[in-house]
């Protein structure tokens, strides 16, 4: 027996659900690279609208038209990937998705760009701006299903964190290389750069992304069926719609942050310009840190409702005193103009730690999601979640201004901070919980042997 024990402890630090141990980081960073590839199409594109404007001939609100057309691509791709995802297997479709969005920003290269002989026309790039975000939505579901695959329960809310931070990563590679790229070398360059990051990540994904072998820990041989059945779809569930809902309800403050936090702080509080950068970047730098050390700390101690609980919770109180501060001020400023610097101070701190309490999540959430899901179900589960996500994306930058030509930024802040209350109970502990819920997603189970009684036993 003692041979056995020491043998199984042996082949336990050289598996990790079936794989070298080590083979589960490689499999994390396909799901970062792939993930980044895309956010610096969807977040880098839009960076480019200074040069886009005059280079095609559009005026600024069929911009915004032609580039509401990338967030439009994701939300109705979302779930029919994150389906196909559980039916055919994370590798086939995260292949298929990167090299059908390669070959979109190819075909852009070849025939979207402006030159002195042909301009395209707005369809053009609704087209192509469409396709590259039907094609592109592939990445998270797919991705997401392949790192909960590899990763034990106490390791995948840290890995799915640190790989929710290549978005805000790949976004900000984008922000920074596009823009130049279109304004010293063309859009060629821009569509070109996009579709190589695509090509690496796919060929990463065809040497690195596979099903790992997974051997039920299950105690008797009649709870092995309980553990690998897939579980009832998760457009049957209420408690996948209530999570999903709750994802969309507080993204809504983080997407207030992201994109007006600069306009408020040059209208309202008449800020420089690199006073509002280094409040975005001080939301997106300590979003990452948080989103990877909640993802570790929630492992230890799978509390990852109570978590999210109290990022709802926080997020409301952080905004509610916005929204109060800011009324305060606006009567200040009435009475006597000018801000004063110490108030712009306070506003400021009160935008970057709103912000990264809005944005701290994502990891947690998308892990307890896939893990409510169930076998075989991840896919779908994780689609639902980021539908929601760029649905929340896609809205807010429309209604956020009439709520502020009609109310005032107060009320901007206010309703931000009722939106994160409407999470705060979507993140309720599910009513039924299975104690190993986390080990019932793993997409497959195949052995290379049959166990023997003793090695079941151990």
């Amino acid at each position: 027996m003692e041979h056995v024990i020491e043998h199984t402890t042996a082949r336990a630090k050289q598996n990790t659900n079936g794989g070298p141990a080590s083979h589960r980081w490689k499999v994390l960073s396909v799901g970062v690279a792939a993930n980044a590839s895309f956010a610096a199409a969807f977040s880098g594109i839009p960076a480019t609208a200074v040069w886009l404007r005059p280079s095609y001939g559009i005026g600024t609100g069929e911009l915004g038209f032609v580039l509401g057309m990338l967030g439009l691509g994701i939300v109705l791709s979302e779930l029919p990937w994150g389906l196909l995802t559980d039916r055919w297997g994370d590798r086939r479709v995260l292949l298929l998705g990167l090299a059908s969005t390669m070959a979109a920003l190819i075909a852009m290269a070849v025939w979207g760009v402006p030159s002195a002989a042909h301009v395209p026309g707005p369809h053009a790039l609704v087209a192509g701006f469409l396709a590259i975000g039907l094609l592109g939505g592939s990445v998270n579901g797919s991705s997401g299903r392949a790192v909960m695959a590899w990763f034990g329960p106490k390791e995948r809310g840290l890995a799915m964190s640190i790989r929710q931070t290549a978005v805000p990563a790949g976004a900000g590679i984008g922000a920074l290389l596009l823009p130049a790229l279109a304004a010293h070398a063309g859009f060629m360059w821009v569509y070109g750069t996009l579709a190589a990051m695509c090509f690496i990540s796919a060929f990463l994904t065809i040497i690195w992304v596979r099903e790992p072998d997974i051997v039920p820990q299950a105690n008797t041989a009649s709870e092995t069926p309980a553990v690998t059945a897939p579980a009832r779809s998760p457009l049957l569930r209420a408690q996948v719609w209530r999570m999903a809902g709750g994802i969309a309800a507080l993204c809504i403050p983080q997407v207030a942050v992201i994109t007006f936090a600069s306009v408020f702080l040059h209208d309202f509080g008449h800020a420089a310009s690199a006073a509002a950068g280094v409040v975005l970047a001080s939301v997106q730098i300590g979003a990452a840190v948080m989103r990877v050390w909640s993802g570790r700390w929630t492992d230890r101690r799978g509390n990852r409702n109570a978590y999210l609980r109290a990022c709802a919770a926080l997020t409301v109180v952080l905004f509610a005193v916005l929204a109060a501060t800011t009324a305060w001020c606006a009567q200040a400023v009435h009475a006597q103009p000018g801000l004063p610097a110490l108030s712009l101070i306070a506003l400021s701190v009160l935008l970057v730690a709103g912000g990264v309490a809005a944005s701290a999540w994502h990891g947690v959430a998308y892990t307890e999601l896939a893990t409510l899901a169930g076998h075989g179900r991840v896919g779908s589960a994780l689609a639902m979640g980021n539908t929601g996500a760029f649905v929340a994306f896609w809205l807010a930058p429309s209604a956020i201004p009439m709520l502020l030509g009609v109310a005032g930024w107060p009320a901007v802040w206010l309703g931000a901070a009722a939106c994160a209350a409407l999470a705060w109970p979507a993140f309720a502990q599910p009513r039924v919980h299975r104690p190993h819920a986390d080990d019932a997603i793993a997409p497959a189970v195949r052995s290379s042997r049959p166990r023997s009684g003793n090695s079941a036993a151990v």
